[in-house]
Parts: structure tokens; C-alpha cells; sequence
């Protein structure tokens, strides 16, 4: 009878242990089904919150995009705002540096050798220095760098950019040379290099030379300017590479309260008018080596042509013995004669001056006298062709 009552309690045991087990089993079922729902309704939202997120962020990138094209938009009619006033500005300004040096030349001309005449020449170089300034802001701002109809002689362009800068007299032109730049590349040629030697002056000590000489390399003929300066760290070097290539051309107002155009004009310069200019090297005197290289389109061999005058031909820069008419260039261009004339290219030797009693002109002005007109005579017309381009341009 126990037995029986055991073997009952045990099986009463295992059905409620198995319908507990079943109960489980369902339960677990319907949870994981819960689970399941669960997950795919909050993927349901995760999907719609995330299509929500990509098109807030697609607007979001659309207000950022048109935003910017508005502030760049801003910036450009800034810029070209700040050049029309500045290239106007500049013109102006060259218009009246060409008046004064009209009026100068007409006093020159009447007061001849006159002891008036050295303060006169200081006037004159510190106007054609305001004159390439000015012509180089308004090249900066869009104008022209001026047209000219007939070539010029490599040397006079070197010799007119150097009439140019402030210490001339430091910049020493080694040698002639045979060749002349094409018409179009007269006075962009002349901007650069002025602006190639004021730097290299400027960055130089007051009594260091500043080389210039020539060099025909294959298909190209370049313009060394060797200095004795500071030299430049290899970061310099990368940013006068970046402006030199014409390729980024800085803002106006990312110049600096005092900017410095030198580069940049060389850069656009050089872009514009398919020659290079590369300042990377180092001299021999430890400074820096500019070298502006022309390509052959832009540059040719002079031929040498008689003179009507005379029956020799007429040296490029002077000819102290030219008759008393008026001799002309190889290309037929007036040569006005000096009225102080030096029998050294590179450095003036004073002249015997006559006695009055009063000391009529210092040694450092007739220094200045000699250099300035030598400087000035061959390239007058290189700075008054600059003036001839279009306003608009």
C-alpha cells in the first residue's frame, strides 16, 4: 500500500514538474516573441531617426555650403571693391608722378648744368620710385603692367629697374649683354626685376653689393641678382616659392597693416607673362640669389643696325663720343644725351666741376647725378609706356 502511495506522489511530482517545465517553455516563447517585436520596432525608429538625421544633416550641409558661397561671395566683392579703389587710387597717383617728372625733365632741360640740377635729380628718383610703386599696386589690383611697341635691350631694362629703387648705387651690372626682351615683356620684366632688387637692397646691408649678371642657360636667358643678406629659413623659402608660382595669390587684406607687394606682383607678374622667378638660392656672398628666367619666347638676340648719324653704330647705353645730333638705340629709339656722363658703367667717377668760388654740387650728388641719368635715359620710355594700358583692363 505505501508502495503504491510513493509511486503516486512520485508521478503527481513529475507532472507538476513537466506542466511547470511547459509553462516555463510557453512563457519563454512569448517573452522572446515580446523580444522580437521589441527589436524590430526600435529598429523601425532607429531607421526613421536615422533618415531624420541624415536629412537634417543634408540641410544642415546645404545651409554650410550656401553660407560659405555667401561669405566667400562677401569677400570677392570686398576684394574687388578694395582694388577698384586702390587701382584707382594708384593711377592717379602715376598720372601726377608723370606730370612731375614732365615738369622735372622741362627744368632740367632749362637750368642745364646748373648746381639746381642735383637737387632736382633727388626729386626725380624719389618720383620714380613713388611711380613703380604706384604702377605696382594698380598691376596688383587688375591693371595692365603697361604695352610697348618695340623691343628693348635686357641691359636698359635691368638698368631702369635699377633707377628705381631707393640704394641704386649698391647695384653693380656686371657685364652687357647681346640680347632684348620682346615688346610685351619689356615692362613686366622691369616691374619684377625693380622689385627683385629693392628686396635684396632692402634686406642687405647699407655698403653690400648687389650683383646682377646674365646668363644664357639652353632655350632660356636669365637675370642673376646675387645679394649679401640675411639670407631666408626654409620656411621663408616655401612661402616666396608658393607666391613667386602665381598660383596662390594672397587677399589684400592678408598683406598686413604694412603689406609688402614685392612677391606677390612678381608672382602674378610671372603668370601672366609666362617667365619664372626663383629665389631659393643662396649666393656666393651667403645671401640670396634671385634669378628671373625668360624663356625663349619672350627674348631675342639684338641685331646690331647702322646709325643715320653716324657711321659707327651707337652703344646701347651711351656713346661719349655720339655727335652732337641725337643718336638713337639699335632698335631706333631717341636716346636723350646725358648731360653727366661717367666713363664707368657700374660706378660713376666724378667730374672735374668748375671753380665759383662755392662748392656747386657734393661728390655724393654727382654720384647720384651720373647714376640717375644713366639709370633713367634708356628706360624713360619703359615707364611712360607703362602708363599707355587700358584703365579697364
Amino acid at each position: 500500500m505505501s508502495r503504491d502511495a510513493l509511486t503516486w506522489c512520485l508521478v503527481a511530482v513529475t507532472a507538476t514538474a513537466v506542466a511547470a517545465l511547459v509553462a516555463l517553455v510557453v512563457r519563454n516563447r512569448a517573452l522572446g516573441r515580446k523580444k522580437h517585436q521589441a527589436e524590430e520596432s526600435l529598429k523601425a525608429d532607429l531607421t526613421i531617426a536615422q533618415g531624420h538625421l541624415s536629412a537634417v544633416q543634408g540641410e544642415l550641409a546645404r545651409y554650410k555650403h550656401q553660407f560659405d558661397a555667401t561669405i566667400r561671395q562677401a569677400e570677392e566683392a570686398a576684394e574687388e571693391s578694395t582694388k577698384a579703389v586702390l587701382k584707382g587710387s594708384a593711377r592717379f597717383l602715376q598720372s601726377l608722378a608723370a606730370e612731375q617728372m614732365t615738369v622735372l625733365e622741362g627744368v632740367q632741360g632749362k637750368y642745364g648744368n646748373h648746381p639746381v640740377l642735383a637737387e632736382l635729380l633727388e626729386v626725380t628718383h624719389a618720383n620714380a620710385q613713388m611711380q613703380r610703386k604706384a604702377q605696382g599696386i594698380a598691376v596688383l589690383c587688375g591693371a595692365p603692367a603697361g604695352r610697348r611697341n618695340r623691343p628693348g635691350s635686357v641691359y636698359d631694362v635691368v638698368r631702369n629697374a635699377q633707377s628705381q629703387i631707393r640704394n641704386f648705387r649698391r647695384v653693380e651690372i656686371m657685364e652687357q649683354t647681346g640680347f632684348a626682351l620682346k615688346a610685351s615683356a619689356v615692362s613686366p620684366v622691369a616691374l619684377a626685376v625693380a622689385e627683385l632688387l629693392d628686396n635684396a637692397a632692402s634686406f642687405s646691408q647699407q655698403d653690400a653689393p648687389i650683383e646682377v649678371t646674365f646668363q644664357r642657360i639652353q632655350k632660356n636667358l636669365c637675370i642673376v641678382i646675387d645679394d649679401a643678406g640675411v639670407g631666408m629659413n626654409d620656411e621663408e623659402r616655401q612661402r616666396a616659392a608658393a607666391l613667386l608660382s602665381g598660383d596662390f595669390v594672397p587677399r589684400l587684406s592678408q598683406l598686413g597693416t604694412q603689406p609688402k607687394f614685392g612677391f606677390p606682383l612678381i608672382g602674378l607678374l610671372a603668370r601672366q607673362y609666362g617667365f619664372r622667378v626663383d629665389v631659393t638660392g643662396v649666393s656666393r656672398y651667403g645671401g640670396v640669389r634671385a634669378v628671373v628666367l625668360l624663356p625663349e619666347e619672350l627674348w631675342t638676340e639684338e641685331q646690331a643696325a647702322p646709325v643715320r648719324e653716324a657711321p659707327a653704330p651707337v652703344s646701347i647705353v651711351r656713346d661719349d663720343q655720339s655727335p652732337p645730333t641725337r643718336p638713337r638705340t639699335v632698335h631706333g629709339l631717341p636716346k636723350r644725351a646725358s648731360r653727366a656722363t661717367a666713363s664707368d658703367d657700374q660706378q660713376p667717377q666724378p667730374r672735374t666741376a668748375q671753380e665759383s668760388g662755392t662748392t656747386s654740387v657734393s661728390g655724393r650728388r654727382r654720384g647720384a647725378l651720373g647714376a640717375l641719368q644713366r639709370g633713367t635715359i634708356s628706360g624713360r620710355t619703359f615707364d611712360s609706356a607703362s602708363m599707355e594700358g587700358s584703365e579697364d583692363a
